[in-house]
């Protein structure tokens, strides 16, 4: 009996420490093949897995900041009606056995590193700095607290280029930042109406927010989006890198990505958590792909 106790709750320390590091966040850090798939090298092999590496590198950071980020929130998270089951806040993680996981984290993230494009390590290591700043003290900055998170997916976006040793379109960079707003801003609209008002002292930026200033900010953040990356498609360094004028069709997927999302925040709760959004609900899945499908299609055609 000894044994299968100890057997399980061995098991049961494994699945505290998956958890605590959120591999289901890691879809955040797919932006880092973007440049893979637009600079045309998709279907070769170097340029993939070096981009898997990037990949790889940019989840064991996020992941480290994760961990970071729950020890700092511990008490507020106590008080959360959902992230009081976190790991470190529900006790099955101590935070002694949290540093070490910290410290595994970032010499697996930091060997990545050492053997691939310094610029793109720099990347990487901003991403993870910014990040300690917005745990500790920007995530209580009206405005900024949403902007350090766009900038974190921009900093994918151009952290992929860079492994690569590529140029990335500035219009792909702006539309990255503003689909992060995007999503950012919906998140707050969520929290702000769906969370009870006994959380907000624990989430004080929450009251600086008000749900009419953030659903303005939500109509220009998906504006920009939808023209950003427009006039990506039409750009004449694109249609030339391309050969063809044809990709402004694919921003039919964007527009009703947008517009999708847009539905969900009104008429759901999902939208606190957007990675459950993006991988559980069917018609934006599906939209995804096909906007994945039809630019490798329109992109890799004329090679």
């Amino acid at each position: 009996m000894s044994e299968l106790a100890h057997s399980r709750g061995g098991k049961a320390k494994i699945q505290a420490f998956v958890a605590l590091i959120r591999p289901k966040q890691w879809i955040k850090n797919l932006f880092v093949f973007v440049p893979l798939v637009f600079a045309k090298e998709l279907f070769e092999f170097e340029p993939v897995v070096t981009s898997l590496m990037a990949f790889l590198a940019f989840c064991l950071a996020a992941s480290a900041v994760y961990v970071i980020n729950d020890m700092a929130d511990v008490e507020s998270d106590r008080a959360h009606p959902e992230k009081k089951n976190r790991p470190i806040a529900a006790g099955s993680v101590t935070f002694a056995e949290a540093y070490v996981l910290i410290g595994v984290l970032l010499v697996c993230s930091g060997a990545i590193l050492y053997g691939m494009d310094h610029f793109f390590a720099l990347v990487v290591v901003s991403y993870f700095v910014m990040n300690l700043a917005y745990s500790f003290k920007l995530k209580n900055v009206v405005l900024l607290d949403v902007f350090v998170i766009a900038a974190g997916f921009m900093m994918r976006v151009i952290g992929g280029a860079y492994a690569l040793r590529v140029e990335v379109s500035t219009w792909l960079v702006l539309c990255t930042l503003f689909v992060s707003l995007f999503l950012g801003f919906a998140k707050r609209r969520s929290e702000l109406v769906h969370l009870p008002d006994s959380t907000f002292p624990e989430r004080k930026v929450l009251q600086l927010y008000r749900v009419s200033f953030v659903d303005q900010m939500l109509t220009i953040a998906a504006a920009g989006t939808v023209i950003s990356y427009a006039l990506y498609t039409v750009a004449p360094r694109t249609v030339h890198l391309f050969n063809t004028d044809k990709l402004i069709y694919t921003t039919v997927f964007v527009l009703y990505g947008v517009f999708r999302y847009l539905y969900l925040i009104h008429t759901t709760t999902s939208t606190d958590k957007p990675t459950d959004v993006l991988t559980s609900d069917p018609p934006i899945l599906m939209t995804v792909l096909l906007w994945v499908c039809a630019c490798i299609a329109l992109i890799y055609a004329s090679m």
